[in-house]
Protein backbone atom coordinates (compact mmCIF):
# COMPACT_ATOMS: atom_id res chain seq x y z
CA UNK A 1 0.00 0.00 0.00
CA UNK A 2 1.26 3.51 -0.96
CA UNK A 3 1.52 6.13 1.73
CA UNK A 4 2.83 9.88 2.47
CA UNK A 5 4.53 8.97 4.99
CA UNK A 6 7.19 9.84 7.12
CA UNK A 7 10.27 8.04 7.33
CA UNK A 8 10.52 7.26 10.97
CA UNK A 9 6.85 6.32 10.70
CA UNK A 10 7.34 4.39 7.72
CA UNK A 11 10.12 1.86 9.90
CA UNK A 12 7.59 1.75 12.21
CA UNK A 13 5.31 -0.22 10.13
CA UNK A 14 7.72 -1.84 8.20
CA UNK A 15 9.09 -3.20 11.78
CA UNK A 16 5.73 -3.93 12.98
CA UNK A 17 4.39 -5.89 9.88
CA UNK A 18 7.93 -8.64 11.06
CA UNK A 19 5.67 -9.41 14.00
CA UNK A 20 7.83 -8.33 17.67
CA UNK A 21 7.37 -9.94 20.51
CA UNK A 22 9.72 -7.62 22.63
CA UNK A 23 10.08 -3.73 21.76
CA UNK A 24 12.69 -1.25 23.89
CA UNK A 25 12.26 1.73 23.92
CA UNK A 26 14.04 4.72 24.91
CA UNK A 27 14.02 8.35 23.20
CA UNK A 28 16.82 10.21 21.73
CA UNK A 29 16.47 12.27 18.13
CA UNK A 30 16.30 11.69 15.92
CA UNK A 31 15.18 7.79 16.66
CA UNK A 32 12.27 8.71 18.73
CA UNK A 33 9.02 8.82 16.08
CA UNK A 34 10.22 5.37 15.47
CA UNK A 35 9.56 3.79 19.10
CA UNK A 36 6.68 6.53 19.46
CA UNK A 37 5.04 5.41 16.56
CA UNK A 38 5.40 1.48 17.61
CA UNK A 39 4.06 2.68 20.96
CA UNK A 40 1.12 3.55 19.53
CA UNK A 41 0.35 0.75 17.33
CA UNK A 42 1.04 -1.51 20.49
CA UNK A 43 -1.40 0.56 22.44
CA UNK A 44 -3.88 -0.12 19.52
CA UNK A 45 -3.27 -3.55 19.41
CA UNK A 46 -2.04 -3.87 16.26
CA UNK A 47 0.73 -5.89 17.05
CA UNK A 48 -0.17 -8.60 19.49
CA UNK A 49 1.14 -10.44 20.99
CA UNK A 50 3.87 -7.53 21.71
CA UNK A 51 5.46 -6.35 24.73
CA UNK A 52 6.26 -2.33 24.47
CA UNK A 53 8.60 -1.57 27.72
CA UNK A 54 9.56 1.67 28.23
CA UNK A 55 13.13 1.63 29.61
CA UNK A 56 15.70 4.16 31.59
CA UNK A 57 18.08 4.24 29.28
CA UNK A 58 19.61 3.06 26.08
CA UNK A 59 21.90 0.61 27.96
CA UNK A 60 18.30 -1.06 30.11
CA UNK A 61 17.27 -0.99 25.91
CA UNK A 62 19.84 -3.32 24.84
CA UNK A 63 20.14 -5.21 27.95
CA UNK A 64 16.49 -5.70 27.79
CA UNK A 65 16.70 -7.11 24.59
CA UNK A 66 19.52 -9.19 25.49
CA UNK A 67 16.97 -10.64 28.41
CA UNK A 68 14.27 -11.18 25.65
CA UNK A 69 16.30 -12.60 23.14
CA UNK A 70 17.34 -15.34 24.87
CA UNK A 71 14.23 -15.79 26.61
CA UNK A 72 12.99 -16.61 22.87
CA UNK A 73 11.48 -13.42 21.90
CA UNK A 74 12.03 -11.56 18.40
CA UNK A 75 13.13 -8.38 19.79
CA UNK A 76 13.83 -4.92 18.66
CA UNK A 77 14.99 -1.18 19.78
CA UNK A 78 16.40 1.57 17.98
CA UNK A 79 19.24 4.70 19.09
CA UNK A 80 21.21 6.79 17.72
CA UNK A 81 24.76 9.00 18.63
CA UNK A 82 25.26 8.95 22.13
CA UNK A 83 22.42 6.52 22.97
CA UNK A 84 24.40 3.74 21.01
CA UNK A 85 27.46 4.95 22.89
CA UNK A 86 25.58 3.85 26.11
CA UNK A 87 24.57 0.33 25.36
CA UNK A 88 28.22 -0.36 24.05
CA UNK A 89 28.94 -3.08 26.75
CA UNK A 90 25.87 -4.56 25.72
CA UNK A 91 26.29 -3.79 22.06
CA UNK A 92 29.09 -6.50 22.20
CA UNK A 93 27.44 -9.04 24.75
CA UNK A 94 24.12 -9.62 22.10
CA UNK A 95 26.55 -9.83 19.51
CA UNK A 96 29.05 -12.00 21.32
CA UNK A 97 26.06 -14.25 22.42
CA UNK A 98 24.74 -14.73 19.22
CA UNK A 99 21.09 -13.08 19.70
CA UNK A 100 19.29 -11.83 16.34
CA UNK A 101 18.25 -8.85 17.80
CA UNK A 102 17.08 -5.89 15.06
CA UNK A 103 18.07 -2.67 16.01
CA UNK A 104 17.77 0.72 13.56
CA UNK A 105 20.20 3.30 14.29
CA UNK A 106 19.19 6.66 13.03
CA UNK A 107 22.80 8.04 12.78
CA UNK A 108 23.81 10.74 13.92
CA UNK A 109 27.02 12.85 14.94
CA UNK A 110 28.60 12.04 18.19
CA UNK A 111 29.72 14.49 20.83
CA UNK A 112 32.02 16.00 21.74
CA UNK A 113 31.13 18.77 20.84
CA UNK A 114 27.60 18.55 20.77
CA UNK A 115 25.65 18.33 17.22
CA UNK A 116 22.58 16.23 16.69
CA UNK A 117 23.14 16.31 12.92
CA UNK A 118 23.85 13.68 10.36
CA UNK A 119 26.95 11.54 9.90
CA UNK A 120 27.72 8.37 10.44
CA UNK A 121 30.26 8.32 13.03
CA UNK A 122 27.95 6.65 15.81
CA UNK A 123 27.46 3.37 13.85
CA UNK A 124 31.06 3.23 12.56
CA UNK A 125 32.12 3.23 15.93
CA UNK A 126 30.62 0.16 16.31
CA UNK A 127 32.51 -1.85 13.75
CA UNK A 128 34.09 -4.04 15.42
CA UNK A 129 31.12 -5.30 17.55
CA UNK A 130 30.01 -8.31 15.78
CA UNK A 131 26.73 -6.94 14.64
CA UNK A 132 25.74 -6.91 10.60
CA UNK A 133 25.39 -3.14 9.53
CA UNK A 134 23.29 -2.73 6.43
CA UNK A 135 22.50 1.30 5.46
CA UNK A 136 19.93 2.22 3.41
CA UNK A 137 19.74 5.13 0.54
CA UNK A 138 16.16 6.08 0.76
CA UNK A 139 12.86 5.38 3.37
CA UNK A 140 11.46 2.74 0.73
CA UNK A 141 15.16 0.92 1.39
CA UNK A 142 14.76 1.46 5.15
CA UNK A 143 11.07 -0.05 5.14
CA UNK A 144 12.57 -3.17 2.78
CA UNK A 145 15.67 -3.41 4.78
CA UNK A 146 14.10 -3.73 8.28
CA UNK A 147 12.31 -7.32 6.72
CA UNK A 148 15.01 -8.51 5.24
CA UNK A 149 17.67 -7.67 8.98
CA UNK A 150 14.97 -9.96 11.27
CA UNK A 151 15.52 -12.61 8.23
CA UNK A 152 19.25 -12.32 8.01
CA UNK A 153 19.38 -11.72 12.11
CA UNK A 154 17.54 -14.44 12.64
CA UNK A 155 18.99 -17.23 9.76
CA UNK A 156 22.64 -16.47 11.10
CA UNK A 157 21.68 -16.14 14.97
CA UNK A 158 23.90 -12.47 14.58
CA UNK A 159 22.54 -9.11 15.79
CA UNK A 160 21.46 -6.67 12.86
CA UNK A 161 21.99 -2.50 12.82
CA UNK A 162 19.52 -1.15 9.86
CA UNK A 163 21.39 2.40 9.69
CA UNK A 164 19.41 5.01 8.18
CA UNK A 165 20.52 9.08 7.98
CA UNK A 166 19.42 11.44 10.90
CA UNK A 167 16.67 13.63 10.37
CA UNK A 168 17.11 13.33 6.36
CA UNK A 169 15.41 10.23 6.19
CA UNK A 170 14.21 9.73 9.53
CA UNK A 171 12.13 12.76 9.14
CA UNK A 172 11.64 13.09 5.63
CA UNK A 173 8.02 12.77 4.49
CA UNK A 174 8.28 10.90 1.21
CA UNK A 175 6.06 7.68 -0.75
CA UNK A 176 6.70 4.32 0.43
CA UNK A 177 5.01 1.19 -0.19
CA UNK A 178 4.29 -0.50 3.52
CA UNK A 179 3.90 -4.32 2.07
CA UNK A 180 0.78 -6.34 2.91
CA UNK A 181 0.84 -8.30 6.06
CA UNK A 182 0.35 -11.66 4.13
CA UNK A 183 3.38 -10.70 1.96
CA UNK A 184 5.56 -10.15 5.13
CA UNK A 185 4.82 -13.76 6.72
CA UNK A 186 5.16 -15.57 3.76
CA UNK A 187 8.98 -13.61 3.68
CA UNK A 188 9.41 -14.11 6.88
CA UNK A 189 8.41 -16.90 9.10
CA UNK A 190 7.74 -17.55 12.79
CA UNK A 191 10.82 -16.91 14.80
CA UNK A 192 12.54 -20.31 16.19
CA UNK A 193 15.55 -19.52 18.23
CA UNK A 194 18.67 -21.20 17.80
CA UNK A 195 19.27 -21.39 21.45
CA UNK A 196 16.66 -20.23 24.20
CA UNK A 197 16.72 -20.45 28.25
CA UNK A 198 13.98 -23.27 28.67
CA UNK A 199 13.95 -24.51 32.55
CA UNK A 200 13.65 -27.80 31.16
CA UNK A 201 16.62 -27.97 29.48
CA UNK A 202 18.91 -25.56 31.02
CA UNK A 203 22.26 -24.11 29.26
CA UNK A 204 24.32 -21.61 30.50
CA UNK A 205 24.52 -18.69 28.11
CA UNK A 206 26.85 -16.43 28.49
CA UNK A 207 29.76 -18.89 30.29
CA UNK A 208 33.40 -17.26 30.44
CA UNK A 209 35.69 -18.46 28.08
CA UNK A 210 39.85 -19.03 28.82
CA UNK A 211 42.89 -18.41 26.52
CA UNK A 212 42.70 -22.29 25.57
CA UNK A 213 39.00 -21.31 23.16
CA UNK A 214 38.73 -18.19 23.17
CA UNK A 215 40.45 -17.14 20.11
CA UNK A 216 38.68 -20.20 18.57
CA UNK A 217 34.71 -18.54 19.24
CA UNK A 218 36.39 -15.45 17.78
CA UNK A 219 37.59 -17.49 14.83
CA UNK A 220 34.07 -18.79 14.79
CA UNK A 221 32.37 -15.56 15.26
CA UNK A 222 34.19 -14.14 11.84
CA UNK A 223 33.50 -17.34 10.05
CA UNK A 224 29.97 -16.54 10.94
CA UNK A 225 30.27 -12.65 9.69
CA UNK A 226 31.61 -13.63 5.99
CA UNK A 227 29.17 -16.55 5.47
CA UNK A 228 26.70 -14.21 6.32
CA UNK A 229 27.58 -12.35 3.30
CA UNK A 230 25.58 -14.81 1.29
CA UNK A 231 23.00 -14.73 3.35
CA UNK A 232 22.33 -11.09 2.75
CA UNK A 233 22.56 -11.44 -0.93
CA UNK A 234 20.11 -14.73 -0.38
CA UNK A 235 17.76 -12.41 1.43
CA UNK A 236 17.85 -9.74 -0.89
CA UNK A 237 17.31 -12.09 -3.95
CA UNK A 238 14.12 -13.83 -2.54
CA UNK A 239 12.60 -10.36 -1.51
CA UNK A 240 12.77 -8.83 -4.82
CA UNK A 241 11.24 -12.27 -5.95
CA UNK A 242 8.41 -11.30 -3.94
CA UNK A 243 8.55 -7.63 -3.38
CA UNK A 244 9.83 -6.78 -6.85
CA UNK A 245 11.89 -4.08 -5.39
CA UNK A 246 15.93 -4.63 -5.76
CA UNK A 247 16.86 -2.95 -1.88
CA UNK A 248 19.19 -5.17 -0.36
CA UNK A 249 22.27 -7.29 -1.05
CA UNK A 250 25.74 -6.43 -0.41
CA UNK A 251 25.77 -3.56 -3.04
CA UNK A 252 24.67 -1.76 -5.71
CA UNK A 253 26.63 -0.15 -8.70
CA UNK A 254 25.12 2.39 -11.27
CA UNK A 255 26.58 3.80 -14.30
CA UNK A 256 29.92 2.14 -13.79
CA UNK A 257 30.33 -0.33 -16.81
CA UNK A 258 33.10 1.83 -18.75
CA UNK A 259 33.55 4.49 -15.44
CA UNK A 260 36.84 5.42 -14.99
CA UNK A 261 36.32 7.30 -11.79
CA UNK A 262 34.20 5.60 -9.61
CA UNK A 263 32.72 6.98 -6.54
CA UNK A 264 32.33 4.54 -3.36
CA UNK A 265 29.32 5.98 -0.56
CA UNK A 266 26.61 4.90 2.25
CA UNK A 267 23.48 6.10 3.12
CA UNK A 268 21.18 9.08 1.46
CA UNK A 269 23.88 10.81 0.06
CA UNK A 270 24.29 7.81 -3.04
CA UNK A 271 21.00 9.61 -4.24
CA UNK A 272 22.90 13.02 -4.74
CA UNK A 273 25.90 11.52 -6.04
CA UNK A 274 23.48 9.66 -8.51
CA UNK A 275 22.57 13.36 -9.71
CA UNK A 276 26.18 14.43 -10.43
CA UNK A 277 27.00 11.26 -12.00
CA UNK A 278 24.08 11.77 -14.54
CA UNK A 279 25.16 15.87 -15.03
CA UNK A 280 28.70 14.96 -15.38
CA UNK A 281 28.03 12.09 -18.08
CA UNK A 282 26.47 14.63 -20.05
CA UNK A 283 29.11 16.36 -19.53
CA UNK A 284 31.15 13.89 -21.64
CA UNK A 285 32.74 11.99 -18.35
CA UNK A 286 33.25 8.58 -17.52
CA UNK A 287 32.13 8.28 -13.66
CA UNK A 288 30.02 6.26 -11.88
CA UNK A 289 28.68 4.98 -8.31
CA UNK A 290 29.28 1.83 -6.17
CA UNK A 291 26.59 2.37 -2.95
CA UNK A 292 27.60 0.14 -0.23
CA UNK A 293 24.64 -1.73 1.50
CA UNK A 294 26.53 -3.72 3.67
CA UNK A 295 29.28 -2.43 5.66
CA UNK A 296 29.57 -5.40 7.91
CA UNK A 297 30.58 -8.31 6.93
CA UNK A 298 32.64 -5.74 4.70
CA UNK A 299 32.21 -7.30 1.25
CA UNK A 300 35.72 -7.53 0.22
CA UNK A 301 35.19 -9.84 -3.10
CA UNK A 302 32.36 -7.52 -4.20
CA UNK A 303 33.88 -4.20 -3.60
CA UNK A 304 36.98 -5.23 -5.44
CA UNK A 305 35.24 -6.20 -8.55
CA UNK A 306 33.10 -2.94 -8.47
CA UNK A 307 35.91 -0.58 -8.78
CA UNK A 308 38.22 -3.31 -10.75
CA UNK A 309 38.85 -1.66 -14.19
CA UNK A 310 38.35 2.07 -12.83
CA UNK A 311 41.43 3.91 -12.58
CA UNK A 312 40.44 5.70 -10.00
CA UNK A 313 38.16 4.97 -6.63
CA UNK A 314 37.12 7.95 -4.71
CA UNK A 315 35.98 6.53 -0.72
CA UNK A 316 33.80 9.06 0.25
CA UNK A 317 33.44 9.26 4.27
CA UNK A 318 30.63 10.53 6.76
CA UNK A 319 33.06 9.69 9.24
CA UNK A 320 36.76 10.59 10.27
CA UNK A 321 38.95 8.40 12.34
CA UNK A 322 41.48 10.84 14.14
CA UNK A 323 44.96 10.48 13.21
CA UNK A 324 44.15 7.72 10.82
CA UNK A 325 41.39 9.37 8.01
CA UNK A 326 38.08 7.52 6.39
CA UNK A 327 37.11 4.57 8.09
CA UNK A 328 35.39 3.38 5.42
CA UNK A 329 38.29 4.01 3.70
CA UNK A 330 40.88 1.66 5.14
CA UNK A 331 38.32 -1.53 4.04
CA UNK A 332 38.46 -0.82 1.34
CA UNK A 333 42.29 -0.14 0.70
CA UNK A 334 42.16 -3.66 2.01
CA UNK A 335 39.92 -5.13 -0.73
CA UNK A 336 42.14 -3.40 -3.59
CA UNK A 337 45.43 -4.66 -2.11
CA UNK A 338 47.55 -5.38 -5.94
CA UNK A 339 45.03 -3.38 -7.78
CA UNK A 340 46.53 -1.00 -9.87
CA UNK A 341 42.90 0.91 -9.47
CA UNK A 342 44.36 4.51 -7.51
CA UNK A 343 41.82 4.67 -4.30
CA UNK A 344 41.84 8.36 -3.29
CA UNK A 345 39.99 9.63 0.55
CA UNK A 346 37.06 12.10 0.05
CA UNK A 347 35.60 12.97 3.69
CA UNK A 348 32.68 15.41 4.17
CA UNK A 349 29.11 15.62 5.41
CA UNK A 350 30.40 15.46 8.50
CA UNK A 351 28.17 17.12 11.62
CA UNK A 352 25.31 17.62 8.82
CA UNK A 353 27.21 19.46 6.58
CA UNK A 354 25.54 19.35 3.25
CA UNK A 355 26.74 17.04 0.54
CA UNK A 356 26.05 19.29 -2.81
CA UNK A 357 25.67 18.16 -6.10
CA UNK A 358 28.30 20.94 -7.07
CA UNK A 359 31.08 19.76 -4.39
CA UNK A 360 30.63 16.00 -5.53
CA UNK A 361 31.04 17.22 -9.08
CA UNK A 362 34.14 19.46 -8.59
CA UNK A 363 35.57 15.84 -6.61
CA UNK A 364 34.62 13.98 -9.53
CA UNK A 365 36.14 16.62 -11.99
CA UNK A 366 39.55 16.75 -10.10
CA UNK A 367 39.64 13.10 -10.04
CA UNK A 368 38.96 12.42 -13.60
CA UNK A 369 41.56 15.31 -14.40
CA UNK A 370 43.96 13.53 -12.19
CA UNK A 371 44.20 16.72 -9.36
CA UNK A 372 42.70 15.20 -6.73
CA UNK A 373 44.64 14.79 -3.67
CA UNK A 374 44.84 11.61 -1.59
CA UNK A 375 42.84 13.01 1.10
CA UNK A 376 40.65 15.47 0.62
CA UNK A 377 38.53 17.25 3.16
CA UNK A 378 35.19 18.52 1.28
CA UNK A 379 34.27 22.16 1.65
CA UNK A 380 36.53 22.59 4.86
CA UNK A 381 36.48 26.24 5.69
CA UNK A 382 40.08 26.65 6.02
CA UNK A 383 40.17 30.26 7.17
CA UNK A 384 38.28 28.61 10.21
CA UNK A 385 41.19 26.20 10.66
CA UNK A 386 43.77 28.75 9.94
CA UNK A 387 42.33 30.94 12.88
CA UNK A 388 41.93 28.47 15.32
CA UNK A 389 45.78 27.07 14.88
CA UNK A 390 46.66 30.86 14.95
CA UNK A 391 45.33 31.61 18.35
CA UNK A 392 46.66 28.12 19.70
CA UNK A 393 50.18 29.27 18.61
CA UNK A 394 49.66 33.19 20.12
CA UNK A 395 48.45 31.59 23.38
CA UNK A 396 48.57 28.53 25.28
CA UNK A 397 45.16 29.63 27.30
CA UNK A 398 43.00 30.37 24.31
CA UNK A 399 39.96 28.53 25.54
CA UNK A 400 37.75 25.47 24.09
CA UNK A 401 38.28 24.61 20.61
CA UNK A 402 34.92 24.27 19.21
CA UNK A 403 33.88 27.43 21.16
CA UNK A 404 36.49 29.15 19.80
CA UNK A 405 35.72 28.42 16.26
CA UNK A 406 32.17 28.72 16.38
CA UNK A 407 32.70 32.37 18.36
CA UNK A 408 34.34 32.85 14.71
CA UNK A 409 31.66 31.83 12.63
CA UNK A 410 29.62 33.97 15.00
CA UNK A 411 31.69 37.13 14.10
CA UNK A 412 32.17 36.45 10.39
CA UNK A 413 28.43 36.15 10.13
CA UNK A 414 27.91 39.51 11.97
CA UNK A 415 30.22 41.63 10.09
CA UNK A 416 29.10 39.99 6.33
CA UNK A 417 25.97 41.48 7.55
Amino acid sequence: MLKQIEGSQAVALGVALCRPEVICAYPISPQTHIVESLGNLVRQGKINPCEFINVESEFAAMSTSIGASVAGARAYTATASQGLLFMVEAIYNAAGLGLPIVMTVANRAIGAPINIWNDHSDSLSQRDSGWIQLFVEDNQQAVDMHIQAFKIAEIMSLPVMVCMDGFVLTHAVDRVDIPEQQAVDAYLPPYTPRQVLDPSDPVTIGAMVGPEAFTEVRYLAHAKHISALSCIEKSAQRFKELFGRDSGGLLKTYRCEDATVRILAMGSSVGTIEDAVDELRAEGLKVGVVSLRCFRPFPMQAVREALEGAQTAIVFDRAIGAGSGGVVLLDVVNAMRGSSVCVKSVIGGLGGRAVTKKSIKDILRAAAEGTLPDTTFMDLDEDLVRRQLEREQASRRCGPLPESVMHDVATRETIQE
